[in-house]
């Protein structure tokens, strides 16, 4: 492992005059047209390189990290410039998360590190009991790997872990894309949400392999399925339409365009004793959606929970246009007084904007709605109330009336 760097011995970064407002007021990010590039030019630095950040007249800001390839050349770590990113500070950070996260859980299931939310700008963590989920995301957190690695096994003991590296978003940061395994890692783990049983795979399932940030809102849906008819669309493994048969749920129907998944979905059925209650269908969400409308199909609940239609600013008009289609066709399935799960993990859709295309669709079809409860992700994703890209999760519980 390479030494950490001596606080007093990092270069300098400095930014123009009142551009340290942002950081003052909480953000960690620094963006390349703040930097004072005449005094400290970017191209000096190396990717992920640790540095002092520095107010126009010289005041340090605190510790960090930069890459001068991209749009965010730097983020802060430590307010503290006495403090650097090494496996001492991950120590601590790892351990403030930890004490939140048994705090919210009775299991060790969870998000354990959430970026910036918890001190660590990119780096995420999920816990699956003796096995963890490592995504690392920037320059910066990559050139201390093996510190990260040292200080999880000091902090959790896990038995192994996956660092799945593989985000497209590694690349914005100069990176290579990979995927390694330390220790054992057995091809599916399990863990338990809501009390219902899950297996997944660290290796070669979506993401991190399980969607925690639904967590509280999967809990959320017990009051609304005792007895009703459930269409899980973008099912994934299972995790909404599962737990809304072991909450009562008469029937569920899971619909993923993955054949794997859905084999995961069957599997998990039969973990949770439900199996008997769940069909599933494999297609294109929209294409099923049609294809369930001339089939006479009619659904009590009808969940949505698609992957981010928007990742750019430059798809909202397009990816809007995607949000309410789909939930249009998913109201046409609704029986006169069913129940509406709508979703978005966009962060740039607004939670107003999701709201209002949600009401354009149900009037498109002359229903009414209420707007029974908003959700957003789960505690172990906490947001950053100085940051709000770390807020993007949008749920609406809807009751769609006929008109």
């Amino acid at each position: 492992m390479t030494a950490e760097p001596a606080a007093e011995h990092l270069p300098a970064l400095r930014l123009k005059k009142r551009e340290e407002r942002r950081l003052r007021a909480g953000h960690l990010w620094v963006y390349s047209n703040e930097v004072d590039t005449a005094r400290t030019p970017l191209s000096a630095f190396e990717p992920g390189q640790p540095v002092e950040i520095q107010q126009a007249g010289g005041k340090p800001l605190g510790t960090g990290y930069v890459n001068p390839h991209s749009l965010i050349c730097a983020r802060l770590v430590s307010r503290d410039p006495r403090h650097v990113l090494g496996r001492s500070l991950l120590v601590h950070r790892l351990n403030i998360a930890l004490a939140l996260r048994e705090r919210l859980h009775a299991t060790p299931c969870y998000r354990l590190v959430y970026g910036e939310s918890d001190g660590l700008p990119g780096l995420v963590v999920d816990r699956y009991g003796d096995w963890l989920s490592v995504q690392i995301g920037t320059a910066g957190m990559e050139r201390v790997r093996d510190a990260v690695v040292e200080a999880l096994d000091k902090v959790l003991r896990p038995r192994g872990m996956v660092l799945r590296n593989d985000a497209p978003v590694r690349e914005q940061e100069g990176l290579e894309r990979y995927v390694e395994v330390l220790g054992e890692v057995p091809e599916t783990v399990e863990l338990v949400e809501n009390g219902c049983r899950f297996r997944v795979s660290l290796h070669s399932g979506q993401k991190t392999g399980w969607f925690y940030d639904q967590a509280d809102n999967r809990a959320r849906l017990a009051r609304y399925v005792r007895g009703a008819r459930v269409l899980d669309l973008f099912s994934y493994v299972g995790g909404w339409g599962i737990q809304a048969l072991r909450q009562g749920a008469a029937s569920a129907l899971c619909v993923d365009a993955s054949a794997e998944a859905l084999a995961r979905v069957a599997e998990n059925a039969g973990l949770n004793e439900v199996a008997a209650r769940l069909e599933t269908r494999r297609g294109d969400a929209f294409e099923v959606l049609k294809a369930l409308r001339e089939e006479g199909e009619r659904f009590d609940v009808v969940i949505c929970d698609p992957p981010a239609f928007i990742k750019r600013r430059k798809d909202l008009k397009v990816g809007s246009e995607a949000y309410q289609r789909l939930a249009q066709q998913a109201m046409q399935l609704l029986t006169r007084d069913g129940l509406l799960v709508n979703c978005s993990c966009s962060f740039h859709m607004q939670a107003d904007s999701f709201q209002k295309l949600t009401l354009r669709a149900a009037r498109h079809l002359g229903r009414e709605l209420q707007l029974l409860e908003r959700g957003q992700q789960s505690a172990d994703h906490p947001v950053h109330p100085a940051i709000p890209e770390t807020d993007y999760l949008k749920v609406l519980f809807c009751r769609a009336l006929a008109g």
